[in-house]
């Protein structure tokens, strides 16, 4: 899963927001000098990306995609799973995604010093663009998958990836709506343990 879908499974625990947030960039079990709470967000981040990674319906995602795209394809149905949530964030949340968005962005700025020096390199961009906004947006998927395909240097044809959702767009959709719910209740049952 990628940003938007982290933070939403945070149940809108701040620190575990955080955690969720900036787990990509923690190497191996170097967040001792974090909270429990912002721990426990780094470890959700970790179930949650393992659960992903061996459910059978996001495999049925990937598997569409990996002719085109190899090993990119779980980063492109990330992005995609994304889109999802955000086109249908009302299905799951009471709160607008535009007031959850601004208040993510909120959270991160107000505790951007403990964040890692990727995260806080990457933030700026994300609040400027409105990413975590923007995923409802054909055009915001394709800046996304547009800066994913620089970053690989153009290896990874990221940036074609918006045709294939176009083409399989009902297929995602039906895939996303069935793994998130069970991705749902797996995090539902994580945060109790963590």
């Amino acid at each position: 899963m990628n940003f938007l879908a982290h933070l939403y499974l945070s149940n809108n625990k701040k620190n575990i927001m955080i955690g969720n947030f900036i787990a990509d960039h923690i190497k191996g079990n170097k967040f001792s000098h974090y909270s429990k709470e912002i721990q426990k967000g780094i470890f959700l981040h970790r179930e949650i990306d393992t659960f992903t990674d061996a459910h059978e319906i996001v495999r049925q995602s990937k598997r569409r995609l990996h002719e085109r795209y190899g090993h990119y394809d779980g980063v492109i149905i990330d992005i995609f799973y994304d889109h999802f949530l955000a086109i249908n964030w009302k299905k799951y949340s009471q709160i607008p995604l535009n007031v959850f968005v601004n208040s993510v962005y909120n959270l991160l700025e107000e505790n951007k010093e403990i964040l890692p020096e990727k995260t806080q390199e990457l933030l700026p961009y994300m609040i400027k663009y409105n990413w975590l906004y923007n995923y409802q947006f054909a055009k915001g998927i394709q800046e996304v998958l547009n800066g994913m395909n620089k970053r690989t240097q153009g290896k990874s044809k990221m940036n074609l990836a918006s045709e294939d959702l176009l083409i399989n767009y009902h297929l995602f959709e039906d895939d996303f709506t069935l793994f998130f719910e069970d991705l749902q209740g797996f995090c539902t049952e994580k945060l109790k343990t963590i």
